[in-house]
């Protein structure tokens, strides 16, 4: 018997880097009871696929159905194509709208809140806020109707913008604590006004709070305390947990809002683990194995820059970096990128990335000062980097350094990419800096960055939902992330568009 999906809302809750495993084992000892609820009554599995590669721009890849090959979008500071500059990103400019926009034009009303990495949609019935409480934002809040912004503002007061804060002192990290609970009831008040008055046929919430807890408390957690440790327990041992137990009560006071037939969804794009950043790792290994070859040394007198890195430790360098604006480091930055290396002797080299490595090939034809042939001449180069690359050694451990080094071709098809990476480097994580890195002909040495953050993202993410439409029970595995999409649509009863390459979830999918 098919389903009246006109009768059947479709809502869906994303948590932001919401850890699929700390969600699961809190589930079951019963500090989620909604979520619980939901994983029971319904299905749950794990998101999976080439989309997360890297964690930038999964969600404009889950909330689209649009491959990273078809959008192009793999980092806040990617490589200009066509040039040697760097630039700071903006999804604005994403060719990839979220599923909704497939709503224009028809009678269904949506309900969207904070949606992470999306801007607003015009030509939707309903209401839509974005950026009222996301992590890191790349522009300002706004609502549709735009007078929308004055009423939630005059009801619930100015937003209370909480971000992480890496190297923060635990009263610093006690008032995020404290201002990301706020934020979660504001957040909830907030999207509980919106929904309340009418009947909506899509309503998305997004709690960004995951994500900023997973980082700034990670250290805080009892596994990350060392054996015999004289520390104390204190309000921030539990925080990352005591976050997901405030947005779980938050979308239960949501759910009793709404027909109980309505088919629910709870989706995390990636999740949170042991990692630090290892930047300068392939930096070295880049220029130490020949790969990219430093610009000729002008002389240091006139070279302001590098008279200062010569003369200035590299500790004094990082503390007074942290008092430039952001876009004076940025600035900076891409000065030093694009006049350090000899174009025209380099065949590969990397774009600055803190986890996730990501190695372009100087291709002819597609970099300005490319040297490499496409063809065999490319093949040749991508094999010898990947050889060199497992061949990395982490001392610490005995163990290879790389745990993947994924081609762009093999994860997304077609010839040499024009704007994503030729190479992406996974390291195994670790719940060290890893200083030194062996190869057979060299070592690769990194000091602490100024961005020296104790955790990185994992490459799954999380899935569960109950409702009439979803027939599914218990555990159902991996799941494509580019299925999510087509299977929102079918939910609502909208054809799915030929350019979308994902599939219905069997067990989720409307029937």
């Amino acid at each position: 018997m098919a389903v009246d999906t006109k009768a059947s809302p479709l809502v869906i809750f994303g948590l932001d880097a919401g850890d699929g495993d700390l969600i699961k084992r809190w589930a079951q000892e019963g500090y989620l009871p909604t979520i619980s609820s939901i994983m029971r009554r319904g299905c749950w599995g794990t998101l999976t696929g080439p989309e997360q590669i890297t964690e930038h721009g999964v969600w404009i890849s889950l909330l689209s159905g649009i491959s990273r090959a078809q959008h192009g979008y793999y980092h806040w500071r990617p490589l200009k194509p066509g040039t040697y500059e760097l630039q700071l990103s903006n999804f604005r400019e994403v060719d990839a709208v979220p599923f909704w926009a497939c709503l224009q034009g028809s009678d269904k009303r949506v309900a969207i809140i904070d949606a992470p990495e999306v801007d607003i949609v015009a030509g939707l019935s309903g209401v839509q806020v974005a950026n009222w409480a996301p992590h890191n934002p790349h522009f300002a809040t706004c609502a549709e109707p735009a007078e929308l912004l004055t009423d939630l503002r005059r009801r619930f007061g100015s937003q209370r913008p909480v971000e992480e804060k890496v190297d923060g002192s635990i009263a610093q990290d006690r008032k995020i604590y404290r201002g990301l609970l706020e934020q979660i009831e504001q957040k909830g008040a907030l999207s509980r006004y919106l929904i309340t008055p009418g009947r909506f046929d899509l309503i998305f919430v997004g709690f960004s709070e995951t994500h900023i807890a997973g980082h700034q408390f990670w250290g805080y957690r009892p596994q990350a305390q060392k054996p015999n440790s004289a520390t104390s327990e204190n309000e921030l041992t539990r925080a990352i947990r005591k976050v997901y137990q405030a947005i779980d009560r938050q979308i239960g006071l949501l759910l009793t809002e709404l027909p109980e037939r309505s088919n629910v969804f709870i989706v995390s794009q990636v999740g949170i683990q042991d990692d630090y950043p290892n930047l300068r790792l392939l930096e070295a290994f880049c220029r130490q194995l020949g790969y990219q070859v430093p610009a000729e040394s002008a002389p240091l007198s006139l070279r302001p820059l590098a008279l200062a890195r010569r003369i200035i430790p590299e500790a004094w360098r990082i503390s007074l970096s942290r008092h430039l604006p952001r876009q004076t480091r940025e600035r900076l930055l891409a000065d030093q990128f694009r006049s350090s290396t000899n174009w025209r002797r380099t065949s590969a080299f990397p774009i600055p990335a803190f986890y996730t490595g990501f190695i372009r090939i100087n291709l002819r034809g597609r970099e300005p000062e490319g040297i490499v042939e496409p063809g065999p001449e490319y093949e040749a180069l991508l094999d010898r980097l990947e050889a060199d690359l497992k061949q990395l050694v982490d001392p610490q451990t005995g163990e290879p350094a790389a745990k993947r080094v994924a081609r762009t071709v093999e994860l997304f098809g077609g010839g040499p990419p024009s704007s994503l990476p030729d190479l992406f480097v996974e390291w195994f994580p670790t719940p060290y800096f890893k200083r030194r890195v062996v190869h057979p002909e060299a070592v690769l040495v990194q000091e602490e960055l100024q961005f020296h953050r104790n955790s990185h993202h994992t490459h799954t993410g999380f899935l569960a939902a109950v409702g009439p439409s979803i027939h599914g029970r218990g555990e159902i595995g991996e799941v494509p992330l580019l299925d999510l999409a087509p299977t929102f649509l079918s939910s609502l009863g909208q054809p799915i568009p030929e350019k979308l390459p994902g599939k219905l979830i069997e067990a989720v999918a409307h029937g």
